[in-house]
């Protein structure tokens, strides 16, 4: 039992708030003074926040390890790194490489989402604009195809779980249909489109935006482009990176309050220099420099994924765009877990759902992290007993505005 902290229910932050798990599952959710049931094992949260375990649908990898690696300890590594964050679900994310190379990627994050390591694997690429692909190796580019697109996703072996496109390609209104046929989110980004090549491939089944702004025809009043397509459709799940680089805060409170609670997700879009030190890493086939946290390519400066772990991405929500707690859990909960088909399961803090429970102290940082029901052993902030008081690491609580 977790008593003492302020627990963000899906509608309201309950103060004085408190949880029972057992069997790796949430038994129940409350506030006040909590059931007498017996000998448990106690965790006082001492006015700590109390949220589900995050959910990224977008990682490249962390920690130094990258999942484009073929080894299985530098992939548990990425998640691993992650985990300490509070991230308890997350999809593989892999960028552009040639078919042969994907599908042994695809083969090699297969045993991770087999073993419970990862809800899933996502393909960025090879089917994008080069006139758009950012840190994606250009040569690596194609435009997708029916055989092509069968080829992954049979590699996959129904482990694919989102492919970002940009559907202005030869073919790519097709791919998308197929995706979407095939069970598989079909995501717009890394498009040079216009608002007239976007609709099409939304209603042919495209359902996410792939980092809304970045690597994408800017917005214009005269022409919209993908970004006004995209986030003024209610069809679609807007990815916002929010590590404060990529999007200025203002352009994020903008996006968010206009996409709402019911479309609104952050992502990471993190690289292997995420949770690791600043230097020379790659990124697909493309060597990155990282300093003062901030990736770029070093042969143009481009921004090269991000250094981001979701409990920054939640504290920038809140404390850096000024978006309320119940709208920031929802953005890095609630709505990824429903986009994943997997909110009966996770997602949030709900009787009968798996205990992913993150704990934050005053700043928003983790000092307990819960998943499946386990304690992660080490997390970001804090390691604690499972017994103790979690008011010894923290002064104080959370001073934030439920908004």
């Amino acid at each position: 039992m977790i008593v003492g902290g302020r627990v963000v229910a899906p509608d309201r932050v309950l103060d004085d708030g408190w949880l029972i798990v057992a069997g790796g599952k949430i038994v129940q959710v409350g506030s006040g003074t909590p059931p007498d049931v017996g000998s448990l094992d106690y965790v006082d949260a001492d006015g700590c926040l109390i949220v589900p375990g995050f959910i990224d649908t977008h990682c490249h990898g962390g920690g130094g390890g990258s999942f484009s690696s073929a080894n299985p300890e530098e992939l548990l590594r990425a998640v691993r790194a992650h985990r300490r964050h509070g991230t308890t679900t997350m999809l593989g994310s892999l960028v552009s490489d040639p078919i042969s190379v994907l599908r042994d990627q695809i083969a090699a994050l297969r045993e991770l989402v087999q073993e419970g390591e990862l809800a899933g694997i996502h393909l960025e690429g090879p089917f994008i604009s080069k006139a758009r692909c950012g840190a994606h190796d250009p040569a690596t580019l194609i435009e997708p195809d029916t055989a092509t697109v069968n080829a992954l996703l049979g590699a996959g072996r129904g482990d694919i779980r989102m492919v970002t496109l940009a559907p202005e390609l030869h073919g790519g209104i097709k791919a998308v249909r197929q995706l979407a046929e095939s069970g598989v989110i079909a995501a717009i980004g890394h498009t040079d489109g216009v608002e007239d090549q976007i609709i099409p491939a939304i209603d042919a089944g495209a359902s996410v935006a792939t980092h809304l702004f970045n690597a994408m025809r800017p917005l214009h009043h005269r022409e919209p482009g993908p970004i006004g397509a995209l986030l003024d459709d209610e069809r679609i799940t807007v990815e916002l990176i929010c590590d404060l680089v990529h999007v200025h805060p203002t352009v994020l409170r903008l996006a968010a309050r206009h996409a709402g609670k019911g479309r609104t997700v952050l992502i990471t879009d993190a690289m292997s220099a995420t949770d690791a030190a600043d230097g020379s890493y790659i990124l697909g086939r493309l060597e990155v420099d990282v300093r003062d946290g901030v990736a770029t390519l070093a042969g143009n400066g481009s921004l090269a994924g991000s250094t981001l772990t979701m409990d920054a991405a939640f504290r920038n929500l809140v404390r850096g765009a000024g978006i309320n707690l119940l709208d920031a859990v929802r953005a890095t909960s609630g709505r990824p877990a429903e986009l994943l088909g997997i909110a009966d399961r996770t997602g949030s803090l709900r009787a009968g759902l798996a205990a992913d429970v993150v704990v934050l102290d005053r700043d928003l940082r983790p000092v307990k992290v819960l998943r499946q029901g386990e304690w992660v052993t080490e997390a970001a902030a804090a390691t604690l007993s499972a017994t103790a008081p979690l008011g010894s690491a923290v002064e104080g609580g959370v001073s934030v505005s439920d908004g």
